[in-house]
């Protein structure tokens, strides 16, 4: 799915009218089948440019084209349309605690399901092979049938990430997944991710905290600062003056990040820049 953002303005709506805009002016571009990292510090407006993207968030100025259409102009049955093929993966998954983690992934397939089909799938799960499948790239092929509610925060995540790989989206807009994974399960999430993403030739932005993770894993890095594009380059020019500016008022957030080592050995700032992985 093509992107395009033209001088984007949006709010979030429970932020009072002093409060700037999350986003302000913001222009991009982004082709389809292309994987993108949104990085910069908390507060920077990454998951409120998700939120535009999925079709959540009407923005308060501006543009957005998806597929050269704006959602907003569209009729209320072709924006549905559009919106089942955007998938958006929330930083905490809203997944019923009762409901179990085989019907939780399949969920991901109801955009493309009827309504019959879909009330069935809560009842009988239809292609338990497939939500196996999906569980295995996340290595949680074990909780196949485990109830969502026995799970830690970072195996939800996981559930809702495989529900990504069973997705009809052409787009899908990951939003810190790997905020309660261990370093080990994090690389693999994001293998998988990037990975799939390119086979299948679908859009991936996702928003994350690991500088370390987006450099690795992707060839284009967007820095946002203040609700504001900073910066958008390929990784291998993302350097640390780079870095140390975008997070110039949050070191903090940088401290412990392991910069590869392409970067630790070309690239290296006059002085240190302490890193840190939240």
């Amino acid at each position: 799915m093509n992107i395009e953002l033209i001088g984007l303005q949006a709010r979030h709506p429970s932020a009072p009218a002093s409060a700037p805009p999350a986003l302000q002016d913001v222009n991009l571009k982004l082709k389809s089948g292309e994987q993108v990292a949104i990085i910069g510090p908390s507060g920077a407006g990454k998951t409120s440019l998700l939120q535009v993207l999925a079709c959540a968030q009407r923005p308060a100025q501006g543009a957005l084209r998806l597929d050269a259409q704006d959602p907003w102009q569209l009729q209320p049955s072709d924006l549905r349309h559009l919106r089942g093929q955007l998938f958006l993966a929330p930083q905490v998954p809203p997944l019923p605690p009762r409901q179990r983690v085989v019907t939780s992934v399949l969920a991901g397939r109801l955009p493309a399901m009827s309504l019959l089909a879909s009330m069935r799938s809560l009842f009988y799960p239809t292609d338990i092979p497939a939500a196996n499948a999906a569980l295995q790239h996340f290595d949680l092929s074990d909780k196949l049938f485990a109830r969502v509610d026995r799970l830690s925060g970072g195996e939800r995540q996981r559930v809702g990430l495989a529900r990504a790989l069973l997705s009809p989206a052409s787009l899908w807009l990951i939003d810190e997944p790997l905020s309660a994974l261990d370093p080990m399960r994090a690389r693999l999430a994001m293998t998988t991710l990037v990975k799939l993403a390119r086979e299948r030739q679908i859009t991936l932005v996702a928003t994350l905290h690991q500088v370390d993770m987006a450099l690795t894993h992707f060839d284009r890095i967007i820095g946002l600062l203040k609700g504001q594009v900073a910066f958008d380059l390929p990784a291998a020019q993302v350097t640390r003056e780079r870095l140390a500016q975008l997070y110039e008022q949050h070191e903090h957030e940088l401290h412990s990040t392991v910069l590869p080592p392409e970067l630790t050995e070309d690239m290296l700032a006059p002085a240190p820049v302490v890193m840190h992985c939240r």
